[in-house]
C-alpha cells in the first residue's frame, strides 16, 4: 500500500476535502479524463524529493456558510499537503512568528490580507533569501497600505474600491503566458466563485496568467510576479469552499505552489486526486 494511500485510510479522504455541509455546488464535477489530461506529460517524481518547508497562515472567518473558511481550509490543507514527501507543514494565524519564517521557503496566505511595517519587512526578508509566496484570495487585501503591498505582490486589493461578483467565472488564459510552466497543458476552465477587479498596482509588474471578463474588460485572476530571488503567485479564487475541491483548481494551485518554491510544477502531482470532487 502506498504511503498515500495508507494516509487516506488512516484520516479519511473527508479529511482533506473542504466541507460544504449540504450545500450544493452549483457546476459540474470535472471527470477524470479531463484532469488526467493537464497532468499528462509530466516527469517521473524524483524518489527521494527534497525537504520543502511550507507555512500555511490563516484567520478569523469574515463571511458566511462555506465561504471565505480560513480555519477549516488551513486544517484540510494542511493534512493534504503532509501526504507529499518531504513537505514539512507548518501553520500560523494570521501572521508568521520570526522563527517559522526562517524555516519556511513558502508561504501560502489564505486570510483577509494586512499590511503593516513589519510584515513588509518579514516579506521582504523572506523574498530576498528566495522563498516563495502564494496569496490566494482576499490575502491580497492591503487595508490601508494597500499601494505598499502592491509593491511586494505585484496588484493588491483595497476595500471600498475593488470591483467584485460572485457567480460563474471563466478563467481566460493569456495567450502570452501559456509557456509558463504553471499552466502547462491548461485551457479555459469555469469555476463558480467570486473575482476580483480594479486591483492596485501596475500590470506590468506582473505575468498575468489568466482574467476574466468583467465590466467589458479583461481583469487578471492570477498572476506571477518575481521579486529579487523570490517568486509570488496572486490566485483571486477561493471564495467558496468547493473551490479548492475542484480538481483543476487545485492543478493551478499546486503548480502555483511548487513553482513559487523554485521546485518543479509537477512535485505535488499527487495530491491534486485525494478528496477532490470528480464526476462519477
Amino acid at each position: 500500500m502506498g504511503v498515500l494511500v495508507a494516509l487516506l485510510v488512516a484520516f479519511g479522504q473527508d479529511s482533506v476535502s473542504m466541507p460544504l455541509a449540504g450545500r450544493k455546488v452549483p457546476y459540474p464535477a470535472r471527470t477524470r479524463a479531463e484532469v488526467e489530461k493537464v497532468l499528462r506529460g509530466a516527469p517521473k517524481a524524483a524518489a527521494e524529493p527534497g525537504r520543502l518547508p511550507l507555512l500555511l497562515v490563516a484567520g478569523p472567518k469574515d463571511h458566511g456558510p462555506q465561504e471565505h473558511d480560513y480555519p477549516v481550509w488551513q486544517k484540510a490543507w494542511g493534512r493534504l499537503m503532509a501526504m507529499a514527501p518531504g513537505v514539512e507543514v507548518d501553520t500560523a494565524w494570521e501572521w508568521p512568528k520570526p522563527g517559522q519564517l526562517a524555516k519556511a521557503r513558502l508561504l501560502v496566505l489564505f486570510q483577509r490580507g494586512d499590511w503593516n511595517a513589519t510584515r513588509a519587512a518579514d516579506l521582504d526578508a523572506h523574498l530576498e533569501k528566495g522563498g516563495g509566496v502564494v496569496l490566494l484570495h482576499w490575502a491580497v487585501d492591503g487595508r490601508g497600505q494597500t499601494d505598499a503591498f502592491a509593491e511586494r505582490i505585484g496588484l493588491a486589493g483595497k476595500g471600498g474600491s475593488i470591483g467584485y461578483r460572485h457567480g460563474p467565472v471563466t478563467l481566460n488564459l493569456q495567450a502570452d503566458a501559456l509557456d509558463h510552466p504553471i499552466l502547462r497543458n491548461m485551457a479555459d476552465f469555469r469555476i463558480h466563485d467570486e473575482s476580483y477587479w480594479r486591483l492596485t498596482g501596475r500590470e506590468e509588474n506582473v505575468r498575468v496568467l489568466a482574467r476574466s471578463r468583467e465590466e467589458n474588460k479583461d481583469w487578471p485572476q492570477a498572476w506571477t510576479r518575481q521579486s529579487g530571488k523570490g517568486r509570488v503567485v496572486g490566485l483571486i479564487p477561493g471564495h467558496y469552499s468547493w473551490t479548492f475541491d475542484d480538481p483543476l483548481f487545485r492543478v493551478l494551485l499546486l503548480r502555483s505552489m511548487a513553482w513559487a518554491a523554485g521546485e518543479p510544477v509537477d512535485r505535488l502531482n499527487e495530491l491534486v486526486w485525494p478528496g477532490a470532487r470528480l464526476a462519477e
